[in-house]
């Protein structure tokens, strides 16, 4: 079995009610949840007019591949009507593949680590409440160091 460690997240329609659908259907593909952190607000990191993100960190155990997961999990947002347009604009779903196991990928549909999560507060404050002592295999900090550390000033509150 292969411990993914994803975030959910979006900032159109009812925000609640995508994140619990995401959820629903990663289970239904093959994922297990095996730990799932509160729910995190935001404003949009990169292009700010736009509405605020709810985000979530989940743990999910998977007997898929990396690259055949990313598959799999881009097929669910195709589902909840994702359609990819303007860089960091609005969507109804994201869902990013922050880490694999202890992998180091690189390839051109997918590289793992996520290559800005020491740079995102959005991503380190859910993950630290389910995987404080993670370690990330090329910085070599856990997450609660990393999010220490991070300099992004947007707010991230936790809602529940």
């Amino acid at each position: 079995m292969n411990i993914s460690y994803l975030l959910i997240g979006g900032n159109e329609g009812d925000r609640l009610a995508q994140l619990a659908t995401a959820r629903d259907l990663i289970t239904a593909a093959g994922g297990r949840i095996v730990l799932s952190s509160s729910l995190y607000e935001t404003a949009a990191w990169g292009k700010t007019d736009q509405a605020d993100f709810l985000n979530q960190a989940l743990e999910v155990a998977t007997k898929q591949t990396a690259p055949a997961w990313l598959l799999t999990l881009l097929d669910i947002e195709e589902k909840m009507g994702r359609r990819r347009g303007e860089k960091y604009g609005p969507r109804i779903i994201d869902i990013d593949i922050l880490f694999f196991n202890n992998s180091i990928i690189r390839q051109p549909q997918l590289t793992i680590p996520h290559p800005e999560i020491q740079n995102r507060r959005f991503a380190l404050a859910p993950l630290e409440e389910i995987a404080p002592l993670l370690i990330h295999p090329v910085l070599e900090r856990t997450i609660r160091e990393l999010l220490a550390e991070c300099t992004d000033p947007l707010t991230v509150k936790r809602i529940r």
